[in-house]
């Protein structure tokens, strides 16, 4: 896998070798972990199932690229208060069924030259697109340049956003036929569905023995171990998980036959306040871990999750084997992960500190309960998607298409799918 490279940098001549680029928004980290998923899986299957030996990858954040430079995360951190109800305007509701974003070229011309300038120069065989921002700017330097490749949609979550560029995408790569769903009727053919499952890293598909994992972080392995997942890059949408989870703190020691991980992230004043505060409590129940590098390994051992439901992390969790309990409410993106895997029985979900201490009573009494959730998992579990989106990927490369060009288009879809 390639360097970044940054717009003032380009100036290299088009690439020699294929080069297959993998665009991400650096808006949270999920859309950023997914393009690097995949740029790993080319990397581990090239030169076999159709990769060239000598294929280039590259993966670049859109943002890097705009005229505007502004933060991403603290973008996306706005709307995690009282405007989340807006944010959550822009995924399921009946409008977005019905008069849809198509794609055009005003804002990649005004927006993001530099990465028009950039498709010019390196004249990538296909790209690919983990974020919507990302989609629509490469559809549009696409119309701007002339330069015919197919981008290939990859949503992070268990839904599909209306402001896809859903009629000029060549190939949208989905979690589940749910998904789908909600593309037919946004006029998305079949032959440009392909269900893959969300891209993760590699290790997840690997055999783990509980015991060994467990026993490398220093974990009982005659407990039922929780992972209690309140760390990630962006600090801000936890703030609610974290109260929560004070709340339940006192309750910990009742659960003698549980044993509680916490993951602080790279947040290493959150860490060390956990720590502090156990301390003073005497809870013997209760690890904290550092910044952990093999989460593939850790989630094996473990029996349990408590999280919030992003996109990533819960198909981490699937492909894992792990359990999960849901805190939180939940908006946008995030309140279709949570509709999804609940309605799958694949999780549970709770609001609430009282509501988690009910349900932790409950699996801790009953722990045969986290099999169902398991079981119920096992349809949502595809571990190799990232190879998959890779395949699918190479398939379209060199197959020239029919494209119209315009300005801007919108048009009518049907009644969506699935409508909150």
């Amino acid at each position: 896998m390639q360097a970044t490279p940054q717009p003032e940098q380009m100036t290299v001549l088009p690439a020699q070798k294929p080069l297959v680029t993998i665009v991400h928004a650096s808006v949270g980290s999920g859309h950023k972990a997914a393009a690097n998923a995949i740029a790993q899986a080319f990397d581990l299957i090239r030169g076999t199932k159709g990769i060239p030996e000598d294929i280039e990858i590259e993966v670049l954040d859109i943002l890097d690229f705009g005229r505007i430079k502004f933060d991403g995360n603290k973008t996306a951190a706005s709307f995690t208060g009282a405007t989340r109800p807006i944010y959550d305007l822009t995924w399921r509701y009946t409008l977005t069924g019905h008069l849809l974003w198509g794609g055009g070229t005003a804002w990649s011309r005004i927006m993001f030259p530099a990465f028009n300038e950039y498709i010019r120069r390196r004249r990538p065989i296909a790209v690919v697109a983990t974020h919507i921002t990302a989609a629509n700017v490469a559809v549009g330097a696409r119309v701007i340049t002339g330069i015919d490749y197919p981008v290939i949609c990859v949503p992070t979550d268990y839904e599909v956003e209306g402001f896809w560029p859903h009629k000029d995408t060549d190939l949208f790569c989905v979690a589940n036929e749910f998904m789908a769903e909600t593309l037919r009727p946004r006029k998305v053919p079949e032959s440009k569905i392909r269900i893959t499952g969300i891209p993760i890293r590699a290790g997840f598909d690997t055999d783990y023995k509980r015991e060994d994992e467990l026993s490398k972080f220093n974990l009982p392995i005659d407990k039922t171990v929780v992972l209690v997942m309140a760390g990630a890059s962006l600090p801000q949408p936890y703030v609610r998980f974290r109260a929560a989870m004070d709340h339940t703190l006192p309750f910990l020691r009742s659960f003698e036959d549980m044993h509680f991980v916490f993951l602080p992230g790279k947040d290493k004043e959150y860490a060390a306040r956990l720590k502090t505060l156990f301390d003073a409590m005497k809870l013997d129940n209760v690890t904290v871990l550092d910044y952990v590098d093999d989460m593939a390994a850790l989630m094996h051992g473990c029996d349990l999750a408590i999280l919030k439901s992003g996109g990533l992390t819960v198909t981490e969790c699937l492909c894992a084997h792990l359990p999960m309990i849901l805190l939180g409410k939940s908006y946008g993106q995030e309140k279709a992960n949570t509709t999804m895997l609940t309605g799958m029985g694949a999780s549970m979900h709770v609001t609430t500190a009282r509501e988690l201490i009910v349900t932790l009573r409950h699996l801790h009494d009953h722990p045969e309960s986290l099999k169902a959730l398991l079981i119920n998992g096992e349809v949502l579990r595809r571990p190799r998607a990232a190879e998959d989106i890779a395949i699918a990927t190479m398939e379209l490369v060199g197959k020239p298409q029919k494209r119209k060009r315009a300005f801007c288009r919108f048009y009518w879809g049907g009644k969506p799918a699935h409508i909150r």
